[in-house]
């Protein structure tokens, strides 16, 4: 991979840079000569402290802490990757998610990009260059109304903002793209595949299954890992990728059923 794709100095922005995905981006970012600074609500030990600002990116206040890191460390950014997103809402359907619960998807999922774009775009502008990479969630496509509505209404409003973002900028020289995955193969993913098959008196392979299942099956057989995220990642964010604006890429092995 290091011999295919070159990062050197581009200055690079990485939110929730610290587990999963956005972790084996940072890694793979750093590898190809990026200059990475990362951000989530506290530091892992194999971070250097360098690269990394501690900021709740839900918050308005968090969100300006490290567009200011920016500026500070980075004198401006060249590629931004919008990695933060999560859930936290209860299951039940519609009808436990309450005002809280829906801000709170909202606010983790679909503000923290609006607002380090708003803050960190007009630089890329200015220089007429720039890379936006915003991380959608095939489940914009695949709700699962059991327990996920909320976090997928985020990702369809970060994914339809993503677009017409594109559209207004890429006059000016900034590209801005959508990698969308299905399920990738985390510690989170495996404690929660080792809960459900604790809870069906299965094994940890059958608490996989139970999560294909739930996806409606995933024809590869097996989640993509956060490597591979990475990697795709890197591509769009590469000169190599200079022409791809305003699409979105889809990393499922297969979830997704329709073209």
């Amino acid at each position: 991979m290091g011999g295919f794709l070159n990062l050197q100095g581009k200055r690079t922005l990485i939110t929730g840079g610290t587990q999963g995905a956005g972790a084996a981006t940072v890694a793979l970012f750093r590898e190809l000569g990026a200059t990475v600074l990362t951000t989530a609500r506290s530091r892992t030990a194999t971070l250097p402290a360098e690269m990394f600002v501690a900021a709740d990116l839900t918050t308005v206040q968090g969100c300006q802490v490290v567009a200011g890191a920016v500026q500070d460390r980075l004198g401006g950014v060249d590629i931004i990757v919008h990695m933060l997103g999560g859930s936290s809402a209860p299951g039940g359907g519609f009808a436990a998610l309450g005002e809280a619960e829906w801000q709170a998807e909202l606010n983790l999922n679909l503000m923290p990009a609006v607002r380090l774009d708003r803050a960190l775009l007009p630089g890329m502008v200015a220089q007429g260059s720039g890379v936006v990479i915003h991380v959608t969630s095939i489940q914009r496509l695949l709700p699962l109304p059991e327990a996920t509505t909320g976090y997928a209404a985020a990702k369809a409003a970060l994914s339809v903002y993503s677009k017409s973002l594109s559209k207004e900028v890429a006059p000016k020289g900034v590209r801005v793209l959508r990698v969308a995955p299905g399920w990738i193969e985390t510690e989170a993913s495996v404690r929660l595949a080792e809960r459900l098959a604790e809870e069906a008196g299965t094994d940890t392979e059958g608490g996989k299954q139970i999560i294909m299942q739930a996806l409606g099956g995933i024809p590869l057989g097996r989640p993509s890992t956060p490597a591979e995220i990475a990697n795709l990642i890197a591509f769009l964010g590469s000169d190599r990728a200079g022409s791809i604006t305003g699409t979105e890429y889809v990393i499922d092995g297969g979830t997704v059923p329709t073209a």
